[in-house]
């Protein structure tokens, strides 16, 4: 089997990690690809050693970790930019890069560690202290739009359990569409299929006609919408999902809304 072929399983979820890294598709999946074509400029470079996901990731952190890459998608420059980089300034990127690989990514912190040039000890503090800069940071109402009653209550305690607010539940694209509308949402957590076999995402392209906010999308095949290929979710958790992994999502999508009010 050719590295390529190796590497082919777990792009997806790198660009998941980038994505959310960066707050952008764009700029996410520019990132990849100058990992992807580092590795095809040095492929003895790439490290054997270690498991081949370990080595993709690796390969993307020195990437990040030793330049710039412009995104694609238009979203430099102006008040924007300058607030999410006086958020980036608040909260260092090693402890973001740590919350994001143990709690979205599954990696160990043994492994994270080995990715981010740290220690386990290390990687559990930086953990620490992402959570609680961001946890602190920002508060928000949240709109959950889940056709599964147990998933939907979940979803529900965990984002009360965060400190932000549920505005309501839907479960059908026209439900989503106008709790929107009664009740302005500061995110959107969306499954894909729901229960009248309308579609999450044309229920959340409805609510961004109508005004801005930070979505993460939920669903059992993450690998179908994160090809790289066209406009796809910045934010994404998969089915089954843990804790920890929706709440890093919601950390880090809110953290880059220019829309979200800091706690007070």
């Amino acid at each position: 089997m050719s590295l390529g072929q190796e590497l082919a399983p777990h792009l997806p979820f790198l660009r998941r990690y980038a994505r959310a890294l960066t707050g952008s598709q764009g700029h996410g999946d520019a990132y990849v690809r100058a990992a992807l074509e580092a590795i095809v400029a040095a492929p003895r470079e790439f490290p054997r050693d270690v498991d081949v996901r370990l080595g993709l990731y690796r390969t993307f952190q020195a990437i990040w970790g030793s330049a710039h890459v412009d995104g694609d998608d238009g979203e430099d420059g102006g008040a924007s930019e300058r607030l999410v980089q006086a958020r980036l300034a608040k909260i260092t990127p090693r402890s973001r890069q740590a919350l994001l690989l143990t709690s979205m990514e599954g990696f160990t912190p043994e492994d994270t560690a080995y990715l981010i040039d740290s220690s386990p000890a290390e990687v559990e503090s930086l953990v620490d202290e992402a959570l609680g800069e961001i946890e602190g940071q920002t508060r928000a109402e949240v709109l959950i739009i889940e056709d599964e009653p147990m998933i939907a209550m979940d979803l529900e305690t965990i984002v009360r359990d965060l400190g932000h607010e549920v505005t309501g539940v839907a479960v059908t694209r026209d439900e989503a569409l106008a709790e929107a509308r009664a009740h302005r949402p500061g995110l959107v957590l969306a499954d894909i299929q729901l229960a009248d076999d309308s579609s999450g995402i044309d229920a959340v392209k409805d609510i961004l006609a109508e005004f801005s906010v930070p979505v993460i999308f939920i669903t059992a095949f993450p690998e179908r919408l994160l090809t790289g290929e066209r406009p796809e979710p910045t934010f994404l958790i998969t089915k089954p999902f843990q804790r920890a992994t929706v709440k890093a999502a919601i950390a880090q999508a809110l953290f880059f809304d220019q829309q979200t009010v800091p706690a007070a």
